[in-house]
């Protein structure tokens, strides 16, 4: 089975605890990358002079977030040719419109809204990593012509 990476993209300790032990439950194998900040997440995604990149299969990004928020992350990500295709899911508590609309014109492959309550959350993000790491087929970017 191809090795399968998740990166969260969270500041709020809670939910990342919740959001890890929900995919750790139902997708044992795989790896969890956690960054708390924008910042972070840019320099997981895009390497820095220290440490390569990495290459997830699905990215799970929160809005609020501390240095860099999620909006600008989702727009480097689309404006980058090895990151373009990259599935990216919005997961985070606002429900404000003009997020979401943002998050689709931004390039979202989807955009969830978390749960309050703690069982609605875990099923949520177990139904998030059934469809993006069973279900979903994503296109293969090994060699990608960068035109």
């Amino acid at each position: 089975m191809k090795s399968r990476t998740i990166l969260l993209v969270e500041d709020n300790p809670k939910d990342e605890l919740l959001t890890r032990r929900s995919l750790k439950r139902q997708f044992q194998f795989d790896d969890i990358v956690v960054a708390h900040d924008g910042q972070e997440a840019l320099d997981l995604l895009f390497g820095t002079e220290q440490q390569a990149p990495i290459s997830p299969t699905l990215v799970l990004l929160d809005l609020r977030l501390p240095k860099i928020g999620g909006h600008e992350i989702l727009k480097r990500i689309r404006n980058n040719p090895r990151t373009r295709l990259l599935p990216v899911v919005i997961l985070t508590s606002s429900d404000e419109e003009v997020d979401i609309l943002n998050g689709y014109e931004e390039g979202a492959n989807s955009y969830v809204k978390k749960p309050i309550m703690t069982d609605d959350f875990a099923a949520a993000v177990q139904n998030l990593g059934l469809f993006w790491l069973t279900t979903n087929i994503a296109p293969t970017v090994d060699g990608y012509d960068d035109e």
